[in-house]
């Protein structure tokens, strides 16, 4: 069986975001990238999943510009088989929203033919939280969400996932081919080390575009301008419980 893991190019959790001067989106020039920790996360589920057994072979696909091959570049070092890069320069007053991130990712999957499509279940740059969703729809494949274990039976061609809820761990049973997207508590993401970085570096990336992949990706939305929130005002020390009161009550009005 064949995994397809989906993976994005974010600005690194440890760097401070900052916005533009032009006000056009977020500042990405000079800034330390790296791959989204929910789809390390999903690299790392897939590779565990070969080593199993469960998998013979797992495939790394982005959608971005020519520097997201450093971040498959990544995926292959952890150990990924091979990659395909969807090129696509991005136009931060349109950018690639969701819905079209999932039709490039189904127009992959139909040509890679997966049983298993895993993804991190949102990126940190824009917290969507919606393109397994919408890819397991668009597939018309059963989805498991914030998965926090998985199970594969290859003779039943079934997944088992387990997955965090409010009331607890909920179980669900999957049929073959599914999509997947990973939650935090998953698993530990191994590091690459120096031998694969190397190996990486003789590992197949395909790359191919949009357009050849027959799939419309204009936005309907266009950003007019982006700002950083506003500052969060000082806190005031209070003197006595009477005084914290009076001011929830007559200043906070939430009393």
């Amino acid at each position: 069986m064949k995994i397809l893991v989906a993976v994005k190019r974010v600005v690194d959790y440890a760097v401070k975001v900052r916005v533009r001067p032009d006000r056009t989106g977020v500042e990405t020039a000079n800034v330390k990238m790296s791959m989204n920790p929910f789809c390390e996360i999903a690299v790392e589920e897939a590779l565990r999943l070969r080593e199993a057994g469960a998998a013979a072979e797992v495939v790394a696909a982005t959608i971005g510009p020519a520097q997201s091959a450093d971040t498959l570049r990544t995926a292959l070092a952890m150990g990924a088989d091979r990659a395909v890069h969807v090129l696509h320069d991005p136009d931060p007053a349109r950018p690639l929203l969701p819905l079209a991130v999932a039709k490039i990712l189904r127009a992959v999957a139909l040509q890679e033919k997966p049983g298993l499509v895993i993804l991190g279940k949102q990126a940190i740059d824009d917290d969507c939280n919606q393109t397994g969703q919408m890819l397991a729809g668009l597939l018309q494949w059963p989805q498991g969400t914030f998965a926090s274990k998985v199970l594969l039976d290859k003779e039943k061609q079934k997944a088992t996932i387990e997955r965090e809820v409010d009331g607890g761990i909920e179980t669900i049973c999957l049929d073959l081919p599914a999509v997947i997207t990973t939650d935090l508590r998953l698993n530990q993401p191994r590091y690459a080390t120096l031998p694969n970085i190397m190996k990486a570096k003789s590992k197949i990336i395909k790359k191919v575009t949009p357009e050849e992949l027959n799939v419309d990706i204009r936005s309907d939305i266009e950003v007019i301008e982006v700002n950083e929130p506003p500052k969060r005002k000082s806190g005031v020390i209070l003197s006595s419980v009477d005084e914290l009161l009076d001011k929830l009550k007559n200043e906070a009005r939430v009393l």
